[in-house]
């Protein structure tokens, strides 16, 4: 029995179910095979690297959905989908986002369509629709955190989430909801290891008149893929990047530097307790590896021990 990797739904020996086709166009019946190996994605994203706005370590690819022939078109311009094949040398890379993108979005953490596609040789890619675009031409006005504190890509680490809720309140419509969003997207992290969260990883987009923080992206779990890598946060929090704890988390920041109601944080803490079965059963049903599957569960317990969830 296959799983839809859209979807995680059994689609018997289908690739897809009908609902994840039907997620990416009410109209896709089928979709066929991405037309390249792991290897060869690789290749095209280096090739194509100086005609993409979005940079970064991963390998990265612009594309279409081509709805009339169900199939994925890489494209150099006009992409409403960005895919990431496997990392020649960091693996599982799209199963491990692929899987904390959906442990965000149970707790509410808003995020873009998204899920894992096959290409001809069988290996998982990781697609996200684009939120910084809509309709056939238009652009979604987004500006990512490092532009807002004028930082660069080679400084996008040299700030401090003090600073980064600051931002929220110079640039924001309505600063305290944005912090609420902060502090459930700051304490989700830190619990399945992304401790790669850096200023570009975060951004604001202008919807219906209003600066709000945008959907989450780039949501994975880094500390079970950088190996020996002691800090637990990109972006210093009360002078650390390690060691954090709950007083440091919730207290310190979430009451503190955001300035949260006690009935707020007590909230979000339920919301993330209340999940964390279905988190446990979501990992068990993922498509990492089983080797994977046990490290993001031994991390992502110990995590909840600290934190007292």
């Amino acid at each position: 029995m296959n799983r839809c990797p859209i979807t995680y739904l059994e689609c018997s020996k289908n690739l897809y179910s009908e609902k994840g086709l039907k997620l990416l166009s009410p109209t896709l019946k089928s979709l066929s095979l991405l037309d390249f190996t792991a290897e060869e994605l690789r290749a095209e994203a280096m090739q194509r690297a100086s005609k993409m706005s979005i940079q970064g370590v991963q390998p990265k690819l612009s594309a279409i959905l081509n709805i009339k022939d169900g199939l994925f078109e890489i494209v150099d311009k006009g992409g409403r989908y960005i895919l990431k094949p496997q990392h020649q040398i960091f693996p599982e890379l799209p199963q491990n986002e692929d899987l904390t993108m959906r442990l965000a979005e149970s707790i509410g953490i808003e995020i873009p369509l998204h899920g894992l596609i096959y290409s001809k040789d069988h290996s998982l890619t990781y697609f996200i629709k684009r939120f910084d675009r809509k309709g056939q031409k238009d652009k979604v006005a987004t500006e990512d955190f490092a532009q807002l504190a004028g930082m660069s890509r080679d400084t996008k680490y040299n700030y401090s989430m003090e600073k980064l809720v600051k931002l929220l309140d110079d640039y924001c419509t309505f600063p305290a909801i944005e912090k609420a969003k902060l502090f459930k997207l700051v304490l989700f992290n830190y619990l399945v290891g992304n401790e790669d969260m850096h200023l570009k990883n975060y951004s604001v987009i202008v919807r219906n008149g209003k600066v709000e923080l945008s959907p989450a992206y780039d949501l994975l779990n880094t500390s079970i893929v950088l190996k020996g890598d002691t800090e637990e946060i990109a972006l210093s929090l009360k002078g650390k990047k390690s060691n954090l704890n709950r007083d440091i988390l919730v207290n310190y920041f979430g009451k503190e530097r955001c300035s949260l109601t006690d009935k707020i944080i007590e909230k979000t803490l339920e919301t993330v307790q209340s999940a964390i079965p279905s988190w446990f059963n979501l990992i068990d049903i993922s498509f990492l590896s089983d080797e994977m599957q046990e490290k993001y569960r031994t991390l992502l317990q110990k995590r909840i021990n600290i934190v007292g969830l």
